[in-house]
């Protein structure tokens, strides 16, 4: 019998010690394989998820698979990332975490073949609000290091409305 790893179990602590001191948990995951994510947003084949509660719906952070969905420019999508993809886990605001090496499975193996097979359990479409916050409006990309332009010189361009 093959020994529970401790890396889903790891996840989930530092998933609830975000959760508890108001911090955005970050998943950093690598692409490669069969993975259900969207592809449009991923770059130098790693994706960066805000799995915070508020940014996804019916999370589940599960000893063989994360999955969730989220909206991306407004539209649900379902996410499933297996264990051994995820790179890291970490707080946005602070940088603490911790990171892990991938560990992909080989073609044809069960493993791999549960990826492609598995679909996770969707919430109705009416129970999705409209007011719900959207993962894709910045906070699941990776976070840049280039600081924000310059405001534009002269005055500002706000006015009272009563």
């Amino acid at each position: 019998m093959k020994p529970t790893p401790i890396k889903p179990y790891l996840m989930r602590a530092i998933h609830e010690w975000c959760s508890d001191h108001g911090y955005t948990p970050y998943l950093v995951v690598a692409v490669r394989g069969k993975l259900q994510v969207p592809m449009e947003f991923v770059k130098n084949g790693e994706i960066t998820l805000n799995v915070s509660y508020n940014a996804t719906r019916n999370l589940q952070l599960g000893d063989d698979f994360v999955h969730f969905s989220a909206r991306f420019n407004g539209v649900s999508r379902d996410i499933v990332v297996p264990i051994g993809a995820v790179v890291s886990l970490f707080a946005r605001e602070t940088g603490e975490g911790m990171a892990w090496e991938p560990e992909f499975a080989e073609e044809g193996t069960e493993e791999s073949e549960r990826v492609s097979s598995l679909r996770p359990v969707s919430a109705a479409p009416e129970a999705l609000s409209a007011s719900e916050p959207d993962v894709a409006s910045g906070d699941d990309t990776e976070p840049d290091d280039t600081p924000p332009p310059a405001p534009p010189a002269g005055r500002g361009h706000l006015r009272v409305v009563k």
